[in-house]
C-alpha cells in the first residue's frame, strides 16, 4: 500500500446521528454510504473535491438514499459519467457498478488506495465492510460500544462477523455509521459494570460529546476492551447474561443472543 500520510478521512454528519464518510487525497474523494446527497455535495464543493468512487456497505435507505442524486450531480458538474460504485451483490441496491464479495480488493487508483472487502452478514444478509490503510468502514455491523440489530441475519452470523472484525489489528480505526456510542455504553455498563476500561471510556466519551465532538473513530483495541458484543467468552459477560436469562449459558452464541435481545429492550 501507498503512504497514508496525506489520506484524509472525515465525517459528513447526516440525519439525526449518521456519519457518511469521505476518504480523500489530492483533490479526489471516495464517499462511503451516501444516505443523503445534500450534505455530501456541500462537503465536496466546500473542500473543492471531485467524486472518484462510492463504497456501499448495505441497502438501508440511510446508507444509499442519496446515491442517485449524488451520482447525477457529480456526473454533471465533473463531466465524468461512469463513477464507480462498489457494493454487495444485492438487487435492492440498483446503482452499483461493481459487485464485490468477501476478500475482494477494491482499487481506488485516483486516491492511490485500495480496500479489502469483508463479508459481515447479520444486520442485513449482504452487509459488507471495507478495510485498508489502518481503517475499517463497517456500516452498521460494529458500533462504538455496540453492534447493529439483526434484521436479516442470525446471531451465529453476526457473532462470526464481529469476530472477523475483532481479529483486525488493534490499532485499526473503526469508522461506523452512527453516533450511538453513549447509549451503547450505558447498556454495556449494565452488562459489564466492573469493567474499569469501560467505566473510563464512558467518562471520556461523555466529555467528548459534551464538547460537541464525535466519539468516532474508535479502535479495535478499545472495542475489544469495552464492547460487550466482542466479549461473549469473558467470564463476567457469561455470568451477567446467565443471570439475565435465568439459565446457565455457556456458548458464545447463547451469550451473544441473550445480550443482543437484552439490548433490544434496554
Amino acid at each position: 500500500m501507498n503512504s497514508d500520510s496525506d489520506l484524509l478521512i472525515e465525517a459528513i454528519p447526516a440525519f439525526q446521528d449518521n456519519y457518511l464518510w469521505a476518504i480523500s487525497r489530492a483533490g479526489m474523494a471516495v464517499i462511503v454510504d451516501p444516505g443523503d446527497a445534500t450534505p455530501v455535495l456541500n462537503y465536496l464543493q466546500r473542500k473543492q473535491l471531485k467524486l472518484a468512487a462510492v463504497l456501499i456497505t448495505h441497502h438501508h435507505a440511510d446508507h444509499i438514499g442519496g446515491l442517485g442524486t449524488l451520482l447525477q450531480a457529480s456526473a454533471q458538474s465533473q463531466a465524468a459519467p461512469g463513477i464507480p460504485v462498489y457494493g454487495p451483490p444485492d438487487s435492492r441496491i440498483t446503482a452499483i457498478t461493481h459487485n464485490v464479495n468477501d476478500a475482494d480488493v477494491v482499487p481506488l487508483p485516483l486516491l492511490q488506495a485500495s480496500f479489502q472487502v469483508i463479508a459481515v452478514p447479520g444486520h442485513t444478509r449482504s452487509h459488507i465492510a471495507y478495510y485498508g490503510h489502518g481503517s475499517l468502514f463497517c456500516g452498521d455491523t460494529l458500533f462504538g460500544g455496540g453492534c447493529g440489530r439483526l434484521f436479516e441475519g442470525t446471531p451465529q452470523q453476526m457473532l462470526q462477523s464481529l469476530k472477523q472484525l475483532a481479529a483486525l489489528p488493534g490499532d485499526t480505526s473503526v469508522y461506523c455509521a452512527h453516533e450511538y456510542t453513549l447509549s451503547n455504553l450505558r447498556f454495556a455498563l449494565a452488562v459489564d459494570p466492573d469493567n474499569r476500561a469501560l467505566i473510563a471510556r464512558q467518562q471520556r466519551d461523555s466529555a467528548t460529546r459534551d464538547a460537541g465532538l464525535s466519539t468516532i473513530p474508535s479502535s479495535i483495541a478499545l472495542e475489544l476492551a469495552t464492547n460487550p458484543f466482542l466479549r461473549c467468552s469473558d467470564a463476567a459477560l457469561i455470568h451477567s447474561a446467565s443471570q439475565h436469562a435465568g439459565a446457565s449459558l455457556s456458548s458464545e452464541v447463547d451469550v451473544f443472543t441473550c445480550i443482543r435481545d437484552w439490548k433490544n429492550s434496554f
